[in-house]
């Protein structure tokens, strides 16, 4: 019959005597982390920016290795813990004293929709996918682009939403996966279409291809102009 070494599995090569001392490690750099946290203000805990962020994973880094490292000593995370809450002090300091430096840092706000259509150009520095960014917006209880007055996506990576009043809603591009789906490059019916690339609408007779006037795009999708579910 084969011995387990408990003692082995367990603890390893160290002794019980080290387990105590991992949990005064755990605990001591809990307490400097909750100082920093406190100590890098309340911006630091909301909605974090890519900036904080960066921020928040270097004092994880380097709480990690003294935890359970016995070459390392408490003082070394103290003091990358100082110079990182300073860097950050300085840092939005600097911000809130340069524009232009804050953009550099926290980066700008991005118009994704104006008056009901999409943004091209800024959308498309964003990177982001429409099926994703189309099933945020059915969360709002948006079905169609022409509910939208603007669309911003924060520097935070969160996005506002300015929808127009009922009675100014005006036919848009539909995000319903379905009405979505429904492309046509050949008109048939006379009525009002809506770009499937840039949202632009416009009145259309029967014809065999129509360029949008926007983006010389050459799919189309009916235009719906039904008021906004709350």
């Amino acid at each position: 019959m084969m011995n387990i070494d408990w003692q082995q599995i367990l603890v390893g090569e160290e002794n019980w005597m080290f387990m105590l001392e991992i949990a005064f490690r755990t605990f001591t750099m809990f307490i400097i982390i909750l100082i920093g946290l406190r100590l890098l203000g309340k911006r630091g805990v909301r909605q974090l920016s890519v900036f904080e962020l960066v921020v928040i994973i270097s004092l994880g880094s380097a709480a990690g290795d003294p935890m359970f490292y016995k070459e390392v000593g408490l003082l070394v995370p103290v003091i990358v813990f100082a110079v990182i809450v300073g860097s950050y002090r300085l840092t939005t300091y600097l911000m809130a004293k340069s524009e232009k430096f804050d953009d550099l840092v926290e980066g700008t706000s991005t118009y994704l929709i104006e008056n009901g259509e999409f943004n091209i150009g800024d959308f498309g520095k964003e990177g982001l996918a429409k099926d994703e960014f189309f099933s945020e917006l059915r969360q709002q209880g948006v079905s169609h682009l022409g509910q939208i007055d603007a669309a911003i996506l924060e520097t935070s990576g969160t996005l506002s939403i300015y929808f127009y009043p009922d009675e100014k809603v005006k036919p848009g591009l539909p995000i319903l996966p379905r009405l979505f789906g429904e492309t046509i490059i050949q008109i048939i019916a006379p009525g009002i279409y809506a770009c499937r690339f840039c949202g632009n609408t416009e009145k259309l007779k029967p014809t065999k291809e129509h360029k949008c006037k926007k983006c010389t795009y050459t799919e189309w999708v009916k235009a719906i102009d039904v008021k906004r579910v709350r």
